[in-house]
């Protein structure tokens, strides 16, 4: 195989998430189902809140982006389907106990499990899936993907309780943000693509290059996350403007924020990070702040340098319909801020 260099949406169109949730639908409607029926119980309040969530809008993202993996491998098996149906479960219980750590009451557009049936039952739902893609994991019988989910499932845990340790810390440098959201949110991303390729028997080199294009495409998701946080509104974002702010996040944009400003804007975002200045005037001020100190430009700009690390990882796999797909989904994570 040849290496083929991508550049990031050099068309300059939309990208979307369409042609790759049209190239894997017939697996995900396997993967669907396969949810579906673990999700079940005979305690009724379990499928009831665990359906509100995995039913609430989500694009399955970490799920497609593995079909479409073992899609470009060129895999023609079944076992895709558990596993990503465990990855499913895994995301969607860390949102579950996310929500309840965070105190969210609104999550894709929809009140947040907690806040409809309370903390203690969606922290007991999220126990609940975790064993749930624990079995699915077990069931597949490949010790390799066992690692590699396993793993990520400590690393998301770990960078939870990092950012946790972090909060309202403004003071947290710009290379322990980045080492938080690499565990909390891209682990998922890189286990969800490398485990294609051990389904699909390949070598370890094709294994590692799927771990770098969805770590990188993870920690680029969530720096964009990051921005439009303070960029965007609740009907786009699916949750409230500002969350993070009024939750005191110490988010990248923060950080660059607080280490360009005055001594004056420094005592800002102190005191707006250990939640003195929550108002809509103080998060508008917070926004004049971003925006003056280039903190959101840059923000994306490193969102698309890891964007482009991404698409630059899939270069020695050959091209395919699945491969344009995978592409445009890194082209899809960067242009939500747009």
């Amino acid at each position: 195989m040849t290496a083929t260099i991508h550049r990031l949406n050099p068309s300059g169109r939309v990208p979307s998430l369409e042609p790759m949730m049209a190239l894997v639908a017939n697996d995900m409607n396997q993967v669907n189902s396969v949810i579906l029926a673990r999700m079940q119980s005979d305690i009724p309040l379990i499928p009831e809140l665990a359906g509100h969530l995995i039913a609430g809008g989500g694009k399955r993202m970490r799920p497609m982006l593995m079909l479409a993996c073992a899609r470009m491998l060129d895999y023609t098996g079944t076992r895709q389907h558990k596993l990503a149906a465990s990855v499913e479960f895994i995301h969607t219980a860390t949102l579950l106990h996310d929500d309840v750590v965070d105190k969210s009451d609104l999550r894709r557009g929809r009140r947040t499990a907690n806040l409809i049936w309370g903390n203690p039952a969606s922290v007991l739902v999220g126990d609940f899936l975790f064993s749930r893609s624990f079995e699915l994991m077990v069931e597949d019988g490949s010790l390799k993907a066992l690692r590699i989910l396993s793993n990520a499932s400590a690393v998301i845990a770990e960078g939870e309780v990092n950012q946790l340790t972090a909060q309202r810390q403004v003071e947290t440098g710009e290379d322990r943000y980045l080492e938080i959201i690499g565990a909390k949110t891209a682990a998922l991303f890189a286990a969800a693509c490398r485990i294609a390729a051990v389904v699909a028997e390949r070598p370890e080199s094709e294994e590692l290059a799927l771990d770098a294009y969805g770590r990188n495409l993870g920690i680029a998701f969530q720096l964009v996350d990051d921005a439009i946080d303070y960029a965007s509104d609740e009907e786009t974002m699916g949750k409230g403007v500002g969350d993070d702010f009024r939750d005191g996040k110490v988010t990248l944009p923060v950080i660059l924020a607080h280490a360009r400003g005055s001594a004056e804007d420094r005592a800002f975002w102190r005191d707006a990070m250990h939640g003195h200045r929550i108002s809509d005037a103080d998060l508008a001020h917070a926004k004049t702040l971003l925006e003056q100190t280039g903190a959101l430009a840059d923000t994306l700009e490193r969102a698309r340098h890891y964007g482009q690390r991404a698409i630059d990882a899939l270069g020695s796999f050959g091209a395919s319909q699945a491969k344009a797909t995978l592409v445009e989904a890194v082209e899809f994570a960067i242009a939500r801020a747009y």
